[in-house]
């Protein structure tokens, strides 16, 4: 564990991409106290009135307390260059600086599938999601998604009904559970699976938190699920990210006459595979051949 990451990170959650600059320089942060408020402003690319804001917090900080703080908390840390950080995330555009995780680590770097849709997602995801699942098992797939309501929940029900190990991936720290409702669900995965965040212990839920989170959903898997989906949503905001890390879509056909169905629908019309009955051994093919 870099505990200079660490501490940094608690004073803001910059990802690896914002910081590269600075770290290049300055890997143990031993000039940051020492550095000009005006040209370490340069290297994080904010005003010199906030990089003296960081520089006065991460003085006051103790690496050592902090790092005690979330050993007694149970939580793994995992820092940008870690033994256990996942090779996948290496590979997207904007890697995270630190990773806390709660339950299974090794979880992280094994082969996954992304399974997400709608909040509103109706039983015809729960279907969807629970004809694929027999698949995701036989391949031993971990099943990675949101904690949300709707497709989200049944993907992790769904994953740990079939005794598939799910991710969890949080747009929050750990001393919140978003929504509250899902504070047993949450629970559960910390105990027997995998609950993993970029936020630091005290980031409570922020609305634009959620679209960064979905740049990890998407990083950690090898192929990403749509069931039900508006055109513009936050499920297609995790399709975005996919395609730009160059990972596979499929997407569950719908009614035409549904807005749920029209995400997943324009998504094979622009050259997503349909997730069709048929078509679901060969998803199982598509892990095979990657193992």
């Amino acid at each position: 564990m870099n505990k200079q990451f660490l501490t940094f990170h608690q004073i803001t959650p910059m990802n690896y991409k914002k910081l590269q600059r600075y770290i290049e320089q300055d890997p143990h942060f031993e000039q940051f106290a020492k550095m000009s408020a005006k040209q370490l402003s340069m290297y994080l690319c904010c005003s010199p009135e906030k990089a003296a804001i960081y520089q006065q917090q991460f003085m006051s900080y103790c690496p050592k307390q902090i790092a005690q703080f979330y050993k007694e908390k149970h939580i793994h840390v995992i820092c940008y260059g870690d033994e256990q950080y996942p090779q996948a995330l290496y590979n997207i555009y904007d890697p995270p600086l630190v990773l806390y995780v709660k339950g299974k680590v090794d979880a992280l770097q094994r082969a996954a599938v992304a399974i997400i849709g709608s909040r509103k997602a109706t039983d015809y995801s729960r279907y969807a999601i629970g004809q694929l699942m027999p698949y995701c098992k036989e391949a031993n797939l971990v099943i990675i998604s949101g904690l949300a309501k709707g497709a989200d929940t049944i993907a992790h029900e769904a994953a740990i009904a079939h005794q598939c190990h799910t991710v969890a991936v949080l747009g929050h720290g750990f001393q919140y559970v978003y929504p509250k409702a899902h504070t047993q669900l949450a629970t559960y995965l910390a105990q027997h699976h995998t609950l993993v965040t970029e936020y630091p212990y005290h980031y409570g839920p922020q609305k634009w938190y959620f679209p960064m989170r979905n740049r990890i959903i998407s990083g950690l898997s090898d192929a990403v699920v749509v069931t039900e989906a508006e055109r513009k949503s936050g499920t297609m905001s995790t399709v975005d990210y996919a395609l730009a890390h160059g990972k596979e879509i499929f997407a569950v056909p719908g009614n035409i006459f549904s807005p749920l169905s029209q995400g997943p629908n324009a998504l094979i019309a622009e050259g997503a595979t349909a997730l069709t009955l048929e078509e679901m051994p060969r998803f199982l093919q598509h892990f095979q051949q990657k193992n």
